[in-house]
Order: structure tokens, then sequence, then C-alpha cells
């Protein structure tokens, strides 16, 4: 064992320095600094080199983090990118929003001995933007190229890590979305405060210099068959994701200025962007001097309360009815809002959305819970306690999850077959859905999940497709 780990009982745990809470909510600029390299190598050495690696166990594309994190810890950087690479088609995006709390690093040994887990999201970040600086990375060149191609459908993660995957193979790769610009949530629905959006931009050139075709502005039922794509590549995959915001059930909720998390989160994100957003400029989506009120406790709700700060809210509070224990976003994201002067209302679930005569809405009045026996999942399940709060507000987000779109009904095939739910059927030993030959990855899939599942199905994906397409040609080879 290298003289350079197991620096766990020396070293403290450090993450990258933190703007001040005060100068970070007056822009989208990303909140962490960069590790300097002296501080990478450190704190990469703090890491015990477990026999069991428990990290990877707990992440879902079984990232080699032990090997990584020694190399990274000895300043071979050039080899910890290539180890780290080899399993994620985007570390330098999983560093950054990776919930690392929930996965590697909340699983992480030495967290578990009181010493404080290996920051190995920040490490992992460190490790991709040196490797992007250093010019290590450079467009794919497959060994040969395959006359058979792909079509992707959706250009978000899981998406592009299939692109990537079937490229690399010497695949045709053409990715349709109905965006304007390939990365989906990694673009429209995560705040630049998490995720810059030159990072996913990077990516996207990369993947375009690959020779990865994309055809932007495209809908896939609208603007062109789903049967059209089955005729033109050799397999199709659906990387759509999950858009159908769930709605809140209550009364009044269909007042003026209450709003589902992704329509104000992609305004936002577009504004930054320099487009143009009427409903933004309007003062529809836009939460500058607004009493706001966030209903979730995910993710998005964190993403949605930490955005009206930097719009210049009057006051921002996030409503949860289970309490901070319970909640399913990062704790990480959490403690950064309160920093930042949001108010977390635990244990309250809305009752109703009270609005003015004019249809505006001026309150959200809620149920004071407590938590009562486990339900199925094992969570205690929130109970009334008959008490009722009102609070004020001028602006109401739900941030509730997300469903599946009616895909048979958008793409125009009842023989696409779904779940209850809605996500779409596959075979999980070679993800292909009721359709021959067309598959399917990430949330559409799962249900909404994390950007690690939709790289790992994607990545799965490709494989399988791979899999599919040399069957065909062994086949064809076979019939002359």
């Amino acid at each position: 064992m290298a003289e350079k780990m197991l620096q766990f009982t020396k070293v403290s745990k450090t993450m990258p320095a933190k703007r001040a809470a005060s100068a970070r909510a007056e822009d989208f600029a990303e909140i962490y600094a960069d590790f300097s390299p002296e501080a990478a190598r450190a704190q990469a050495g703090r890491c015990s080199q477990c026999g069991v690696p428990f990290c990877q166990q707990g992440c879902p594309l079984q990232n080699n983090i032990p090997d990584w994190l020694k190399l990274a810890a000895e300043d071979r950087l050039e080899e910890a990118w290539r180890v780290s690479s080899a399993t994620n088609n985007m570390p330098e995006i999983c560093g950054r929003i990776c919930p690392q709390d929930r996965l590697c690093e909340g699983i992480c040994t030495i967290e578990q001995s009181g010493h404080g887990t290996v920051t190995i999201g920040s490490i992992e970040k460190h490790i991709t933007d040196t490797a992007w600086a250093e010019g290590w990375i450079q467009p794919i060149k497959p060994p040969r190229e395959r006359a058979q191609s792909a079509g992707i459908i959706g250009a978000g993660p899981g998406g592009l890590a299939a692109a990537e995957q079937l490229r690399r193979k010497g695949y045709q790769v053409t990715v349709y979305d109905a965006y304007d610009r390939g990365g989906g949530l990694l673009v429209y629905g995560i705040p630049g405060f998490k995720l810059e959006k030159d990072i996913v931009e990077r990516r996207i050139k990369h993947l375009e210099a690959s020779g990865i075709r994309f055809r932007f502005n495209t809908r896939v039922g609208t603007d062109v068959a789903l049967g059209d794509l089955r005729a033109e590549h050799d397999t199709v995959l659906i990387a759509t994701g999950v858009y159908a915001a769930k709605d809140l059930k209550c009364p009044g909720s269909g007042a003026e200025g209450v709003l589902a998390a992704l329509d104000y989160l992609t305004a936002s994100n577009r504004k930054g962007l320099g487009d143009c957003v009427p409903a933004f400029d309007s003062g529809e989506l836009n939460a500058e001097a607004k009493r706001v009120v966030v209903i979730g406790g995910g993710d998005t709700a964190m993403d949605c309360v930490r955005t009206a700060v930097r719009q210049g809210a009057k006051s921002v509070t996030c409503l949860y009815r289970r309490d901070r224990a319970n909640m399913p976003g990062s704790q990480r994201e959490v403690q950064n809002a309160e920093e930042e002067g949001v108010v977390f209302e635990w244990l309250a679930n809305p009752e109703a959305i009270l609005d003015t005569k004019a249809g505006k809405v001026k309150a959200v009045r809620a149920s004071k819970m407590k938590l009562g026996e486990p339900d199925a999942s094992g969570r205690q399940s929130p109970v009334k306690t008959g008490e009722l709060i009102d609070i004020r507000a001028d602006m109401v987000i739900k941030a509730l999850g997300f469903d599946p779109e009616d895909l048979p009904m958008l793409f125009n095939e009842p023989s696409l077959t779904v779940n209850r739910w809605g996500a779409v059927r596959v075979d999980y030993a070679t993800m292909q859905t009721s359709l021959p030959g067309v598959y399917a990855a990430g949330d559409i899939v799962r249900g909404a999940s994390l950007v690690v599942w939709a790289i790992k199905d994607g990545r799965d994906a490709a494989e399988a497709m791979h899999k599919s397409m040399k069957a065909m040609t062994t086949s064809k080879v076979a019939a002359e």
C-alpha cells in the first residue's frame, strides 16, 4: 500500500471552498471553487482502500472509485481520468450534481467510522476538469466504421451516454431531441449554480466532433414518425425522460401564480442562456420581489427555492409533509438553501391554495403533520395533527415530481407497451421494448430518478443494441 493512502487519521475531510451565501445568492455561478492539485491529492489520499469498496457498491455505475482515488493521490491524473471515464460518460457532471451524500460518500467506510467521508464527488470533478484542460479528452475515433446506424430519441444523459457508447463501436448515430440544445434537464432543469451550462455544451461539442449527428427541434410523433426512425435505423433507443408534472390535488390549485417546477426552472435557465423568455419578462415566471412557497422535498424543490433566492424573492419557504430526516432530497442541498435564507416548514402538507377575488394566489393553507406508522416503503407516514397554518404567497411552485408522458399516443404507436404508471416496459435483460429493435433507457423506464442511473441505463441499452446489430450482421453474412 502506497504511503500516500490511508491518511484519514492525519488529514481531515475538506470540501472545496464554498462562496459565501451572500455573494453566491447574487448570481447563478457554481458555488464551489475547484480543488487545488495539492488539496485534491491530500483528500484522495484519505481513502482507506477497503478490501470491499462500499463506495463502488453504492454507485449505480459501479465506478472504480478506490482505484482512481489512489491514482489521484499519486498525482497520476491522466491514468485516474482513464479509469474514471471507463465506466462513466460524464464524470465531470456526476461530480457536480450526483447526490454523493446518498450514494458513494454516504456509504464510505471512513464516514461510517466517524472520520468524515472521502470527498469523492469533488475529486471526480477535479480529475475530469483537469483532463479537459490538459487536452486528454479527444474526439472518438472508432477502430472501424460500421454501416449500421442507431437513432436515439432524447439528448439527455441516458441518450447521450448510449450515443457515445455506440459511436465508440463505430456505429452511425443520430440523436433526435425536441429542445433546441442538447442536454435535456442538464441544461433546462438544473440551475447553473449546480451545473454551469458550458460544461454540458462542451460534452455536446465533443460528441459532435466524434461524428454523432444531432437533430434538434425535432419531436417524434410530430416532426418525424417513430416508424420512419425504425425504417431509417437498425435500432432505436427511447430516452425521452419524464416531463409530466405531478399535480397539486387541493382546492385552489388552479389559481394564478401556481406554477409547475419545470416551467419555472426552464424559464430561468433559458434567461441565463440569453434566450427570449416572454413569460419571465412579464413577471409570470420570475420570483423577484415575491413571497414564494415551494411545495416538495426533493432535489427539484431545492433547485426551485435556491433559484427564487437568486431572482430576488422577498421570502422563500419550502413546504414538506415529512421531517428533514425523511426528505428525499440531498441534505447538502438543504444546508446550502438554509445558508441562502430559505425557510423550511417541515411536517406541513398543503390543504388549499387561497386566492384573491381576482383569482391570484395569496396564501397556502397547510395542515401540520406528525409521523405515524411506517408505510409499505418503510418510511413513516405523515398524519394530520388538526392544526392549520397559513403561509403568505405571491407565487407557489409545485415540485412534486414527474410522471411519464403518454408516449404511445405522442408517438402514435399503440403497440408500445407501458406499465400502469405510463413508463415504457422493457425486458431488463435486453432493455428492448414491445417493439422489435426499439429499446428504452433512463427515466422513461424507471420513473423520475438520478442522472447517474440514466447514464447506467443508457450504457446498458447501448450494449444490448450493439449485440443486436452485431447479430444482424452475422445473420446477413451467413445468408450470403
